[in-house]
């Protein structure tokens, strides 16, 4: 089977030194291998055991199941968004929590790109209309912050449609909070190294090669214009009444547990219990643009 991954040979400025990446090549990189999970100032020298792993996720997923009786009983809704950068497990972590909620009530969004029609909506019009109903949980595989990261880097929206987008933003997400919604916006962040790691893999994984894409490959340098988008994000939409929660996902693993416990230690749901959910690390985990300094 021919697959439409364009092949693809970059020199990239990492830590100050230019290296030479082929996504085609089968063999990581040693640079890559040896820097890829403390890169991007990643506090941990090995990934969380997948033992320990697995027994704390199924703590906390029985705890989403009461969330999800909780938001049936009493008609709440909850809205979570995952941004992030390319490979940073977005999928993955909505994956780890809702795989086990009730998938008539727990919905995950993930929109593809605009058709003529909505092409001439308000921006953000297709989105409000994935908002939860009464007892509903719903989370974004991307949302509209796409157009405070991929559509200005990748030239596919105005200048003057960026700036709106930044001051429009909060206005709807101060009026999302006020009409009762249980709202959180996570952005993943991951190293440079773990980056090209991931990509490298997909190229070369059968069953992920088609999360690989001809956009993802562009971006390979553009890493420090996603950055300068990602950090006037944060500063310009984060707020009291909508943060921001900044996840570090090297380990997929720590990243999927701590965001759960973000959500599940913010509802106030019938038979919580504190013990299941544990502490978060704020190593991995914090608020606002201030906590990638």
């Amino acid at each position: 089977m021919t697959q439409d991954v364009e092949s693809r040979e970059v020199e990239l400025e990492v830590h100050g030194k230019k290296r030479l990446f082929d996504v085609d090549d089968p063999v990581l990189p040693k640079w890559i291998d040896e820097n890829a999970l403390e890169s991007g100032g990643f506090p941990y020298k090995k990934k969380m055991k997948g033992d320990e792993y697995d027994e704390e996720l199924s703590k906390l997923q029985a705890e989403l199941v009461k969330v999800q009786f909780w938001l049936q009983a009493t008609g709440k809704r909850v809205m979570a968004l995952f941004e992030g950068r390319d490979a940073a497990g977005k999928g993955g972590a909505i994956a780890a929590s809702s795989g086990h909620m009730n998938p008539r009530l727990a919905r995950v969004v993930a929109l593809s790109k605009p058709n003529d029609r909505e092409q001439g909506q308000w921006y953000f019009q297709r989105y409000i209309a994935q908002f939860p109903t009464s007892g509903e949980f719903v989370l974004f595989d991307r949302s509209w912050y796409n157009r405070a990261g991929v559509e200005p880097v990748m030239g596919f929206c105005t200048p003057q449609q960026y700036e709106d987008f930044l001051v429009q933003a909060p206005q709807l997400e101060r009026i999302i909070v006020h009409e009762g919604i249980f709202f959180f916006k996570f952005y993943l962040d991951i190293g440079r190294e773990m980056q090209l790691k991931r990509f490298h893999d997909r190229r070369h994984d059968p069953l992920k090669i088609w999360k690989l894409s001809s956009m993802d490959l562009a971006a390979l340098t553009k890493w420090h214009d996603y950055s300068e988008k990602r950090d006037r994000m944060l500063k310009e939409t984060h707020s009291d009444f909508a943060p921001w929660t900044v996840v570090l996902a090297n380990d997929k693993r720590r990243a999927r547990l701590n965001l759960i416990r973000h959500m599940l230690q913010a509802l106030d749901y019938d038979g919580k219990d504190e013990d299941a959910i544990g502490k978060s690390d704020d190593k991995i985990i914090g608020s606002g643009p201030g906590f990638l300094k």
